[in-house]
């Protein structure tokens, strides 16, 4: 798509949109995009409203740059999860795989497999080079925490591989983005 308009609503004296009333306009060309933008300048001032001015804007996402939308990065005719959605889940991992977490690493995996799955099950459709270094990552704060169980400080990088292979952790449940997106194209070629 060579344009593309990206619209978001200021709610105006007596007229409430939902918080999640968003809408990007795909157009094929510059001038299309302006055309529609204008329709839908239109549209809003006649029902009282208006587009907010820093979020309005016709995007070239062929060109870098691109824009962001509910979660997701959309640039060059890829998707992945904005910067924002990344940090948000790293955090919620940092705060369950602390070195100092006193659980079981089987109940430790089963609480990060929540929050894995469920971050997995909305940012799926990323393009597929978003999910390794993200499990290598989560590994690597597992290893830490088995690192300092046997009294050895830093994170789990080097030996600590061999010491715990990848293999280990798939033994533990850890689910694995990796395998859940090879496995979900899969189901989508055999439809």
């Amino acid at each position: 798509m060579s344009g593309d308009v990206h619209v978001r609503f200021c709610e105006g004296a007596g007229v409430r949109f939902l918080r999640a009333t968003r809408l990007v306009v795909l157009c094929r060309s510059a001038e299309e995009a302006q055309r529609a933008l204008e329709h839908i300048q239109g549209w809003v001032d006649s029902a009282g409203l208006t587009l907010h001015p820093e979020k309005t804007r016709i995007v070239n996402v062929d060109e870098p740059g691109g824009f962001d939308f509910l979660g997701y990065h959309f640039e060059r005719g890829y998707r992945w999860p904005r910067q924002r959605s990344l940090k948000k889940f790293k955090d919620a991992i940092r705060a369950k795989t602390r070195r100092t977490h006193g659980h079981s690493l089987s109940a430790i995996v089963a609480d990060v497999n929540r929050t894995t799955r469920g971050w997995f099950g909305y940012f799926q459709h990323s393009h597929w080079t978003t999910f390794g270094p993200l499990d290598q990552w989560l590994r690597m704060r597992l290893r830490s925490i088995l690192r300092r169980r046997i009294k050895l400080r830093g994170r789990g990088r080097g030996a600590d591989h061999q010491r715990r292979p990848n293999v280990h952790f798939a033994a533990a449940g850890l689910f694995t983005m990796v395998e859940a997106y090879r496995q979900a194209r899969q189901s989508v070629a055999a439809h």
